[in-house]
Formats: C-alpha cells, structure tokens, sequence
C-alpha cells in the first residue's frame, strides 16, 4: 500500500494532479485543500474550511472510502479497506487561537488537537503535523512535540517519515505519515519545485508499507 501526504498551500491546476499521478498512492492524506482539487477516486474533505475555497484536510482513495466525522476541525477522517485514516493540520506558532485551535499556547492548542484526533485511534494518521519530529522545532513547540510523540506511542504508531527532509535544506519534514509500528516502512521524498516554479511550499511524501493486521484490543 501507497500512502501519500502533500500540502497543496490551497492551489489547485494540471501540474497538481499530475505530480499526484506520478506518486501512485492508493491513499492520499492531503491539506490545505482547493475546492477545485479534481481527481479520479473519492476525496472526502473536512466540514470546516481554512479560508475562502481551501478545506482544512482530505482524504483521497482510489479504493472505496467511508467517511467518518471529524475528530477535530483540522481533521479528516474516513475508513478505507477496513482501516481508519485520519488527515491533519496542527498548530503551528503563529495559528492563534481562532476556531478550531482551542489554547493560549502553541503547545495547548496542539495538546487539544492530538488529544482528540488521538480518541478517535486512527490506525493511519499523516498531514501537515507542523512539527519535526526531531531536532530544533522552527514551526510547532518542543513541548507540542513531546505530546505529539507520546500520543503516536500510546496509538502504537510510528511516523517513518521523521527523518525524511524539508524542502529547506538542513531542517527535517514537518509533513508526516504515521502507520502501525509493526508495518515495514519506505520513504520517498518528492520534491513539488517543477518547471514553472514551486507546486507548494511544502514538498510530498509517500510511505510504502507492507500491512499486517491490526488488533484494537
């Protein structure tokens, strides 16, 4: 299984989907989300919006997807091939606390939304996390981070994606897909810098695993 996490800075044309053909992905945890996106296969997407035509996050599948309520408003959450996938936006320094970041600190406000993204136990949980998982933390906080990490441990889930790059040379992804810890994990990096200029300000990322079923206790 393909497993793909890309930030599309809410822009949407012909080159967009062409990158995302190229990935092969049989899931797409996508954010910050045009209502233009255009693409074969279902795409459910948050109930809030970010801003004016941008969703906050989507999932995408070429396989039959079942859409399952928000865990939080950043948050999208569907059922694909009997697992729970979950895409995310989380807070990152300068978000404030409008709806639907709850907290006066970059760390409450992420605290808030892992803790409730963490109760809904997606089985697959990626987006754009807005924080390293190692090194010094330029966007989230390092306390947001320790909480992020420690909910992925309790979930039993495992982000290979923590030492895949940034498109900033020097810093590490901020982008992420978390699968069961048990599961063998690739990372490909993509860069979104093609031809005409930058795609996004965030680069793409894939995660090729091999499952093996998953007991919920």
């Amino acid at each position: 299984m393909r497993i793909g996490t890309w930030n599309l800075a809410g822009r949407w044309d012909a080159r967009h989907a062409d990158l995302l053909s190229t990935l092969a992905c049989d899931v797409l945890l996508l954010t910050e989300v045009s209502d233009r996106i255009d693409l074969p296969g279902t795409t459910h997407v948050t109930a809030a919006t970010m801003a004016a035509r941008r969703r906050w996050a989507a999932i995408w599948s070429r396989h039959p997807v079942a859409p399952l309520p928000d865990p939080h408003g950043a948050t999208a959450m569907a059922e694909i091939e009997g697992l729970r996938f979950c895409s995310s936006v989380l807070p990152w320094r300068s978000c404030g606390s409008r709806s639907p970041w709850v907290g006066e600190t970059t760390e409450q406000r992420t605290r808030n939304a892992v803790d409730a993204i963490s109760t809904a136990r997606p089985d697959v949980w990626g987006g754009d996390w807005n924080h390293a998982m190692d090194g010094r933390e330029y966007s989230g906080s390092a306390a947001g981070r320790r909480h992020l990490l420690a909910a992925l441990h309790q979930l039993g889930l495992g982000a290979p994606t923590a030492t895949a790059p940034h498109q900033i040379d020097g810093l590490l992804s901020i982008d992420h897909v978390a699968v069961p810890a048990g599961w063998q994990a690739h990372v490909e990096h993509h860069s979104a810098l093609v031809a005409g200029g930058r795609l996004s300000d965030h680069d793409a990322y894939v995660v090729e695993v091999l499952p093996r079923s998953i007991d919920r206790g």
